[in-house]
């Protein structure tokens, strides 16, 4: 499977972020994540496919530009459907089903489709796991970083609280991807970003 690099992704969130704010949102959002990824990498060494954790850490999120309105405004109410969303545009650009899980199958701690009938999500019925140590690896660097305005790092504690409010059952989800992987150093500098959009 040929495994996209940095500057082809960056390229897609070009072509699919509908306003420059909104890519340097995302794509630095997604730069971040890969940075904590490879952070634990090294310090666990694990053996795990480092180019294709960075490939899934810098698409993870690009169906989140298929949520902003005309009106710049993104979408809250669905946002739980950009993974799914960027399954579909990686679908879209030829990118390989192992890829395309990277968007899928990442939000929160993993979606069952239990989940998605008790509480009526807009997904179609079905698990969105993350299953290889690669898709766990991009999941749960994942949860160290948000998107607000302005955007935070988490700690493992502060993300286990927020993520309570789903159940006891994600919180020994995270629990257990946090054994998997250790916990990231945030005090780390992460390294800067160019979020200009090119011409």
């Amino acid at each position: 499977m040929r495994i996209p690099g940095p500057e082809e992704i960056r390229a897609l969130h070009e072509k699919y972020a509908p306003t420059a704010e909104a890519f340097a949102l995302v794509h630095t959002h997604c730069e971040i994540v890969w940075s904590i990824a490879e952070q634990l990498i090294s310090a666990s060494r694990l053996d795990i496919d480092a180019e294709l954790v960075r490939a899934g850490c810098l698409l993870h999120d690009i169906g989140v530009y298929r949520l902003y309105g005309d009106d710049g405004r993104l979408d809250h109410g669905n946002y739980v459907r950009h993974g799914l969303l960027g399954h579909e545009i990686l679908e879209r650009e030829g990118f390989p089903e192992p890829l395309r899980r990277f968007c899928s199958h990442h939000t929160g701690v993993g979606i069952t489709r239990q989940d998605v009938l008790a509480q009526g999500l807009p997904l179609p019925p079905a698990d969105y796991l993350a299953v290889t140590h690669e898709e766990r690896l991009v999941m749960y660097a994942d949860k160290f970083h948000t998107k607000s305005r302005p955007s935070v790092f988490l700690s493992p504690d502060e993300y286990a609280a927020h993520v309570r409010r789903f159940g006891e059952e994600k919180v020994t989800a995270f629990g257990a991807l946090r054994a998997e992987f250790g916990d990231p150093d945030l005090d780390r500098p992460v390294p800067e970003v160019d979020v200009s959009v090119r011409p």
